[in-house]
C-alpha cells in the first residue's frame, strides 16, 4: 500500500509544479509586456519631444533672422504650426527690452498628451543697420517645376 500512496503524492506535487509554473510565466510574460508597452510609450514621446525641440528651434532662428521687433508684426505670436507639424501649438513671448539690449524670447510648444510641453529662452538682440526689408526671393520659386525638371534628368539618366 505505501507505493499507491507515494505514486498518488508524486503526481499531486506534478500537478502542483506546473499550476505554480503556469503562474510564474504569466507573471513574466505580464511584466514583459508591461515594460515593453511603456517603452513604445517613452520612445514615441521621444520622438514628439525631439520633433518639438527642432519646431521651437527653428522658430527662434527666424525671430533671430526677423529680428525681436519686427517679428511679431510678421507672425502670430500663438497658434498651431502648418502641416506636417499640426499636431504641435506654439506660444512665443518676446520681452523687448531697451533698444540696445537683446529681447528676452520664450518660445513653448504643446502638443496633446503632453506629459510636459518643451520651453526653450534664449535672448536675441534686435537687428542693425539698415532699415527693415521684409525676406522674399527676387523671383518667385516654382517648386515643381523644378522637382518634374530634376525627375526628368533622372530618368533620362536611367537613374
Amino acid at each position: 500500500m505505501p507505493t499507491k500512496h507515494r505514486h498518488h503524492n508524486r503526481r499531486a506535487i506534478a500537478l502542483l509544479d506546473a499550476i505554480i509554473g503556469g503562474v510564474l510565466l504569466g507573471v513574466g510574460l505580464t511584466v514583459v509586456l508591461s515594460i515593453g508597452g511603456r517603452s513604445l510609450n517613452n520612445l514615441a514621446e521621444g520622438e514628439r519631444r525631439l520633433t518639438a525641440s527642432w519646431l521651437a528651434d527653428e522658430t527662434l532662428s527666424m525671430i533671430l533672422v526677423e529680428g525681436p521687433d519686427q517679428y511679431p508684426k510678421l507672425y502670430d505670436l500663438d497658434g498651431t504650426f502648418e502641416a506636417p507639424f499640426d499636431g504641435y501649438n506654439y506660444a512665443i513671448d518676446i520681452d523687448l527690452r531697451e533698444s540696445s539690449l537683446p529681447a528676452h524670447v520664450t518660445v513653448l510648444i504643446s502638443w496633446p498628451g503632453a506629459r510636459a510641453p518643451v520651453q526653450i529662452e534664449a535672448d536675441i538682440a534686435p537687428r542693425q543697420g539698415e532699415e527693415f526689408q521684409p525676406r522674399e526671393p527676387i523671383e518667385p520659386i516654382e517648386r515643381q517645376e523644378r522637382w518634374d525638371a530634376y525627375r526628368d534628368a533622372l530618368e533620362e539618366e536611367g537613374l
